[in-house]
């Protein structure tokens, strides 16, 4: 069963062994615009955006061996305890952290939205990256732009400012929010976005992904950079995994 969390706790480790770090409250400019390079149109407007609640987020990636101890099978392309999980569909990413609040009798774990997910990201930054504009050093912070050798095991690169690794490359990351084409429309509370407009919300839904991964560009590996993936897919992409986020 998990402890109790105090709210005075930079760090924290649950009962299997995820490490969460502290995010404290505040604002930032989520998106980007025409003065940044290599910019997406999904990715505007800026908008500013009020984390009102300090909230843990996962120092790292959910690995093999903690899926594999909550869901009892692993699902991964790219098979090595101390990788990312892969091959996770959203819905089977809401199957572990339902789970995991039963195992440790709570409802504080669930996805981060995509606001709180860059709020993280960035750290305080407005760059391109957590570190810099400077692409050139993206290397010490991620595995990335990588065609044919797949996941690396969590950690190994540069932290960002938080003490969050991998929020660049390695693997794409689920937030809880549907894909819309733009942030028209979008929270500013930091909430996810979602909406019951559609029929049926079970299957071909559009839900985002962030952080990029190791096969993706370095555009892809922005801070702002955002991604889109049915909800549900029998055999899911070895790109994408979770972090989880743990409420205070």
């Amino acid at each position: 069963m998990g402890s109790e969390v105090s709210e005075f706790q930079d760090t924290y480790m649950n009962s299997i062994g995820i490490e969460f770090i502290l995010i404290p409250s505040g604002e930032f400019e989520m998106g980007s615009d025409a003065k940044e390079r290599n910019w997406y149109n999904n990715e505007k407007p800026v908008h500013k955006v009020s984390i009102e609640n300090p909230f843990y987020l996962g120092k790292f990636l959910v690995t093999q061996e903690q899926w594999l101890e909550i869901m009892g099978s692993n699902p991964s392309k790219f098979v090595r305890e101390s990788r990312p999980v892969d091959r996770v569909s959203w819905n089977n990413a809401q199957e572990f952290i339902n789970r995991l609040n039963e195992n440790e009798d709570t409802e504080k774990y669930r996805l981060p939205s995509e606001a709180e997910w860059e709020y993280a990201c960035r750290a305080g930054t407005a760059t391109r990256y957590s570190f810099g504009d400077d692409e050139s050093e993206l290397n010490e912070y991620c595995y990335y732009g990588n065609l044919d050798i797949g996941s690396h095991p969590v950690g190994q690169k540069k932290p960002n400012p938080f003490g969050l690794y991998d929020m660049h490359g390695n693997s794409w990351e689920w937030v809880q929010d549907m894909y819309f084409d733009s942030y028209e429309g979008a929270p500013a509370d930091g909430s996810a976005r979602e909406t019951t407009d559609i029929a049926d919300i079970s299957s071909w839904v559009m839900r985002v992904l962030r952080g990029g991964s190791w096969q993706t560009s370095a555009a892809g590996c922005r801070s702002t950079s955002r991604y889109y993936y049915p909800q549900v897919v029998k055999r899911n992409s070895s790109r994408i995994g979770l972090r989880v986020l743990r409420e205070i």
